[in-house]
């Protein structure tokens, strides 16, 4: 079996949020469908293990997010790659609270949705969650992020979370003439022939010149959690 099919279908960047009583939290999803138009519903996917799964199956609220293509990778990575139950994720970051309580993250979003939970499925590892939609609008004309994107030019990596998740396969490619580098804690590679245009590192930088404040732009570790791409 080749998994690497399941990388054919498209998909595209989400933060899915809920609360839980006065408490907020969010988390990157990718598995956001429409299921029907009529009445509105649409279905989520998130891991048990995460804070937000505990959070909609709780409020039995939520809202998604559509991310734009502009959207910074620390960004992401605040939503991605860093628990709730460790920091705050809406301090400092632009939301308001949607008709049913849950927070609608604005920042970098092009639209947005939200929901009232009217079944779930168990998947194993995940639950599917369907809610009829309560309200929705757009808030930019910008570019949608496709999880293609997210991955291809953004250098971006799914986390071990997510429904989409697939361990990485030996490749029979040529070696890589640039000497790529990857990082420990979130798997997010840089690559010298792209840079870091976020964060200002032109592309052709090696790793070794990068600035020693340098961080990983997705889940912000420093330089020394960086190994050479095996």
């Amino acid at each position: 079996m080749n998994t690497r099919a399941f990388r054919k279908l498209s998909y595209g960047l989400y933060i899915v949020s809920s609360r839980s009583g006065e408490r907020l939290n969010g988390q990157i999803a990718n598995s956001v469908f429409q299921v029907s138009s009529d009445p509105a519903t649409i279905a989520i996917s998130l891991n048990k293990q995460n804070l937000t799964h505990d959070y909609v199956r709780d409020s039995r609220v939520f809202s998604v997010s559509v991310l734009s293509k502009d959207t910074p990778m620390t960004f992401i990575g605040r939503f991605g790659f860093k628990g709730g139950r460790d920091i705050d994720k809406f301090a400092d970051i632009g939301y308001r609270t949607g008709v049913t309580g849950a927070p609608i993250v604005t920042d970098f979003s092009v639209a947005y949705v939200e929901a009232e939970v009217i079944g779930e499925t168990d998947c194993a590892t995940h639950t599917v969650f369907i809610g009829k939609v309560a309200d929705c609008g757009v808030l930019s004309e910008a570019e949608p992020m496709t999880y293609a994107f997210y991955h291809e030019v953004k250098g971006g990596k799914s986390p071990k979370n997510a429904p989409t998740f697939i361990k990485d396969e030996p490749k029979d490619a040529p070696p890589v003439k640039a000497k790529r580098s990857v990082c420990t804690v979130c798997g997010y590679v840089y690559d010298p022939e792209k840079g870091d245009p976020d964060a200002g590192i032109s592309p052709g930088t090696p790793f070794e010149r990068l600035p020693d404040g340098w961080i990983c732009p997705v889940c912000g570790a420093e330089k020394g959690k960086f190994e050479p791409e095996k």
